[in-house]
């Protein structure tokens, strides 16, 4: 079994408040969850900037991989107008 665990720094430039953020912070880890995901939200106070943590497990580091790859191109098709860097490592 791999255990993973990664962050999502997201960039929201149209978002001005914290209520838009949390809109969309929502509808991402409801989609992540979906996914069999664990997930939290770290953001700090600024609006237009967020970040989640999320963990999964998988039995090996492919099928891990072939995961975070699902998951960054359902961002870009869900949410093509947010920029979204993953970091993720496997253990």
């Amino acid at each position: 079994m791999t255990l993973t665990y990664a962050t999502l720094a997201i960039d929201l430039p149209y978002v001005s408040s914290k209520k838009g953020r949390r809109a969309v912070l929502n509808s991402i880890k409801e989609r992540l969850s979906a996914m069999n995901c664990s997930v939290m939200d770290i953001s700090g106070e600024y609006p237009k900037e967020a970040q989640i943590a999320i963990s999964f497990l998988s039995p090996d580091e492919q099928s891990a991989r072939q995961k975070i790859e699902k998951i960054e191109t359902m961002l870009a098709s869900r949410f093509p107008d947010i920029e979204v860097v993953i970091n993720y490592e496997s253990l």
